[in-house]
């Protein structure tokens, strides 16, 4: 038997190696959100402080985006917001898509693959449901991937996602963020030209 892969989910793995100005991130000013809290700057890689962090991000999704939309015009990606998620143990990150992004993605800036895991879900209406033997991405309504400090995942932004409540004692930080696609979108012959300026 032979069962390919159609139209699968891509989500993409990626680690910076390089020296983080953690102080700088874990120090930022907080508010309350639904089950943790949030930084209050939703622009913080517009800060000259992690600006090296900030250009491994946009590489990577110019990697992520050429290797799965493949545009044919100069087409790129902008990161549009980005903040930072604490959650402490015990705290968790509310079941969750992202609007008004093409690709969003998630840098950890502390967390322990031991115990940290970013869950994924499928939604939508599923006609007929079989009790499995075993769970695989073809059966499963949800995923989980660990995740590590220096890990950045990036996926689509109409992906479901969550996090449990954080286990141990270290508190998980990771600094999230949404893009939306500039230059040329779509085609003047099919009549699906969209050009939206830098």
């Amino acid at each position: 038997m032979v069962i390919e892969n159609l139209f699968p989910t891509p989500i993409g793995f990626f680690k910076f190696e390089d020296k983080v100005d953690t102080d700088f991130l874990i120090n930022q000013p907080q508010r309350v959100n639904e089950g943790n809290t949030s930084s209050e700057d939703k622009y913080i890689l517009n800060n000259k402080r992690v600006f090296d962090l900030r250009q491994f991000i946009e590489k990577s999704l110019h990697e992520y985006f050429m290797s799965t939309h493949a545009p044919k015009n100069d087409t790129h990606l902008k990161i549009t917001q980005s903040w930072l998620n604490w959650t402490k143990p015990g705290q968790h990150h509310h079941k969750h898509a992202h609007p008004n992004s093409l690709i969003s993605g998630c840098y950890y800036v502390n967390a322990r693959k031991d115990s940290d895991k970013i869950f994924f879900y499928r939604d939508g209406y599923q006609q007929i449901k079989f009790p499995p033997v075993e769970w695989n991405p073809y059966n499963s309504e949800s995923w989980w991937y660990p995740v590590n400090t220096g890990d950045l995942v990036l996926f689509p932004s109409s992906l479901t996602h969550m996090v449990q409540p954080v286990e141990g004692e270290d508190t998980r930080i990771s600094l999230a963020f949404n893009t939306f696609p500039i230059g040329m979108i779509g085609e003047e012959n099919a009549l699906t030209a969209l050009f939206l300026e830098k």
